[in-house]
């Protein structure tokens, strides 16, 4: 692969920032090496991005018009979806497979944000006098979107989308480790026709670009998607410029199996909550609870299955769990299980980095299972983003809540029983902003998506996906046929 230029308002040049190097982490190959964005390309893509917003090409433009940009983004992601897709396997190591299913997630998103766009009304609201009111909704101004190393093209499709749909410009600020799918969408925005300078692609340091770029006054909003104290540390510096934030953050996401839940079913899904993309997930299910009457019986044939998944390259079309998204984060990861051990886990499988062949060469790490810790320790109250798995028990409905909800995180759950009432019932008391019962991991861009707690704060798809990304204003038509008596004389 060549060397890459970064998206500056709409132009194509060389970063000014360090040089990042994009490594295949199945494999440690260098992929490309490219200068990253600095303070002076923020702020140029940013001055841009103004005056873009400003002109009538795209100022002017009805909802429906600006819906046709959104089709034909998603037309062309579909049509080389195949190479995307080969392109974040290489950055990311996720499997083949996997990237497939993001980049077609991306294009059901921009498809939904396009339609969901073309009858998304202004309101009518009921009036309380001689005069009647309309709630409108208008473009914010510059978006500052920021995203995370773990889904590309899903996670930037999930903020570009409802931001341009919305009538904002958007500054991209893709993962420095994972920046090679962002830049290919802003090549794919920029061949749809998007007015120039909409889009820009800005790969760098957090504590540069991101900073930049949260700090400006012209960004007068900021999506991001990562870890909870970036977040908060966002949410400090918008504070000051009373903007508003979209934060979707991190998770110790509890599953919970009850006696009377269909065990193959469960077995089945709490793997797949917790093991597939390597674990490398917001909502990766990492707590495992289950109900003591069937505790040992469950617990052995998930160790049967976890040891019978295929752990191998992600071009190979078998492989369930591939190598981690780079060697440090596998280290990481390594450095729990280690911390694990100390607070007097029991290591029911995997625990180690495999050896031979494909293995020496690549961030890989077995699917594990613990037991024995209590739900206080840190490997129980940490996100690892691993595929690392704890396993507790509970007697109880009410010793579950209390385990289950102790915790700084609320993005997550999934609930796993055969008794509808008892799922409404804990669905509704476990907090977390999304609740999975009997599947786990299953999205519609049609639901929002939303975190509580330490988890995050505003939404993410939906039809209210989009109205975060606007302004509301109120309008007042006076209808009264003689002037106001207040003014009057008296």
């Amino acid at each position: 692969m060549s060397d890459k230029a970064i998206l500056v308002g709409g132009e194509w040049r060389i970063g000014r920032g360090p040089a990042i190097k994009a490594i295949n982490p199945a494999n440690g190959d260098i992929l490309c090496t490219f200068n990253g964005a600095d303070i002076t390309d923020v702020n140029d893509a940013i001055d841009a991005a103004k005056q873009a917003m400003s002109e009538p090409a795209w100022r002017d433009l009805k909802p429906v018009e600006r819906a046709q940009y959104l089709y034909r983004i998603a037309e062309l992601l579909s049509a080389d979806a195949k190479r995307i897709a080969e392109l974040q396997t290489l950055d990311t190591g996720k499997c083949l497979t996997e990237t497939l299913a993001l980049v077609n997630s991306a294009v059901g998103t921009f498809r939904y944000v396009a339609a969901a766009l073309e009858t998304l009304d202004d309101t009518l609201t009921s009036p309380r006098g001689d005069y009647f009111t309309m709630s409108v909704y208008e473009p914010m101004g510059v978006i500052a979107a920021i995203t995370p190393w773990n889904s590309p093209i899903a996670s930037e499709a999930q903020k570009v989308a409802p931001a341009l749909a919305g009538g904002n410009a958007v500054i991209l600020k893709p993962a420095e480790s994972s920046s090679l799918v962002a830049l290919e969408l802003g090549k794919i925005c920029l061949a749809a026709g998007l007015p120039k300078a909409l889009i820009s692609v800005l790969p760098g340091r957090g504590s540069v670009v991101g900073n930049a770029m949260v700090k400006h006054p012209d960004i007068k909003k900021v999506s991001f998607t990562g870890g909870t104290s970036t977040g908060r540390r966002i949410a400090e510096m918008a504070a000051r410029k009373l903007m508003p934030v979209s934060l979707e953050l991190g998770g110790k996401s509890p599953t919970i199996v009850f006696e009377d839940a269909d065990i193959d079913h469960a077995v089945n899904g709490v793997m797949y909550g917790i093991f597939s993309s390597t674990g490398q997930s917001c909502i990766a299910g990492s707590r495992l609870f289950v109900q003591q009457g069937i505790y040992n019986r469950f617990v052995e044939q998930l160790i049967t299955k976890t040891k019978q998944l295929r752990v191998g390259l992600p071009t190979d079309s078998r492989t369930q769990v591939a190598p981690m998204a780079s060697f440090e984060h596998r280290d990481s990861v390594a450095g729990y299980v280690d911390l694990a051990r100390s607070e007097g886990a029991t290591v029911l499988c995997g625990g180690e980095i495999p050896s031979g062949g494909d293995y020496d060469k690549g961030a890989f790490y077995l699917p594990t299972i613990l037991t024995g810790l209590d739900n206080q320790t840190r490997t129980c109250r940490e996100e690892i983003f691993g595929p690392v798995l704890v396993v507790l028990p509970f007697n109880d409905e009410e010793d579950l809540v209390k385990q289950a909800n102790d915790s700084d995180y609320g993005l997550a759950c999934g609930l796993w029983t055969e008794n509808y009432k008892k799922a409404y019932r804990l669905a509704r008391r476990i907090e977390a902003g999304t609740v999975w019962i009997n599947t786990y991991k299953q999205f519609s861009i049609s639901t929002p998506f939303t975190g509580i707690k330490d988890s995050g704060m505003g939404k993410e798809k939906g039809r209210e996906g989009i109205r975060e990304y606007m302004q509301q204003k109120s309008l007042y038509w006076g209808l009264n046929p003689t002037p106001l008596a207040w003014a009057e004389p008296r």
